[in-house]
This record gives structure tokens, sequence and C-alpha cells, in this order.
């Protein structure tokens, strides 16, 4: 049976969290490299096509983020997405650290934004607009180069959770009846 429709004003902060959390998405890490040379990287899930002619993607930064200056100067960053083997950089650039970079594969893009190794997929944009998005910055990038490793199954969150596409078919199969 489901529910009936909630009014946003007044549904509370917990349901529409769980209510958001119903829809899959994938896992990425958005780095920058700020004008004085400072890098930042972010574990995001809300990253998402914009257009493809123009190339355009998008990804939401919470205001608290503390890097959140970094991305603000940077002429360009990039969106990561994650492996399903990745799930410990997830949780690592999910946290605040003081230094998130020790013993992270990368190599430097062509805007010196780091990259992150073994990525199933890697955009490199620059900055084409800054939205406000009430408690998060939406930014949008132009992409100039974009790299896809087909044999890499991507990090998926759902229900407030990292899983896999194999976790989640396992999951689906065991709810089909007999």
């Amino acid at each position: 049976m489901t529910a009936a429709p909630v009014p946003i004003e007044q549904a509370d902060f917990r349901t529409l969290r769980s209510t958001l959390g119903c829809f899959a998405t994938g896992v990425t890490i958005v780095t920058a490299v700020s004008p004085d040379g400072t890098r930042a990287g972010v574990t995001a899930n809300s990253f998402t096509s914009v257009s493809l002619d123009p190339p355009l993607v998008s990804v939401n930064l919470g205001r608290k983020l503390h890097s959140l200056p970094v991305f603000r100067a940077a002429r360009s960053f990039a969106i990561n997405v994650l492996s399903e083997r990745q799930l410990d950089l997830a949780r690592i650039f999910a946290t605040p650290r003081a230094d998130k970079w020790h013993g992270i594969e990368v190599v430097h893009g062509l805007s010196g934004c780091p990259l992150i190794g073994g990525a199933a997929g890697v955009f490199e944009c620059e900055k084409h607009a800054a939205y406000d998005g009430g408690d998060h910055e939406i930014f949008v990038g132009r992409v100039y180069h974009a790299y896809a490793a087909a044999e890499l199954r991507p990090l998926i969150f759902h229900g407030g959770e990292f899983t896999t596409l194999a976790q989640s078919l396992a999951m689906k199969i065991n709810m089909l009846p007999p």
C-alpha cells in the first residue's frame, strides 16, 4: 500500500531524506585546485548530465563544506565516477580530514585538477556557472575531456548506503516470488 502524498511544506526532514534515498545514484569524488595550489576533494552523489550540446554537467556541493572556498575560486573541476572497488575512497573523501590525499593514487588532469586512479569515469570541466541551491551551491561545468573505463562497474548510493550493482541485483532477485 502506497502512502498518501504529503505536501512538502508538511513533510519533515527525515521523510524528505528517506524519500530522496529511493533514487539510486552513482558516487563521485569532485576535485579542484584553487589559484594558490590548494587541493580539494569531496564525495558527492549529486552529479548529473545537463546538456550534450554544449557538453554540460552539474554537481551540488554543501554550503557547510570546509573546502567550498577552493571550489568557488577554482576555474576548473573534475568529477571522478568511482568504481565499485573504491568504497574506501568514497568514505575518506566524505569525511573532514586533515589530509585526504595521503597515499591516494592521482594524476593531474589538463587543468591541474587531481584525477583519482582507478575511477570508472572522469569528466574534466571548466566552470561554466554557479547557482544558489539552498543549503548547496550548484556548479555547472563545461566538459572538455572525458574518459570511461568501460570494464569497471560504478559504486552506487541508495537508501542512505553505498552499494554495488551486483548487491542491488541480488536483493532484487531475493525479493522475487518463488
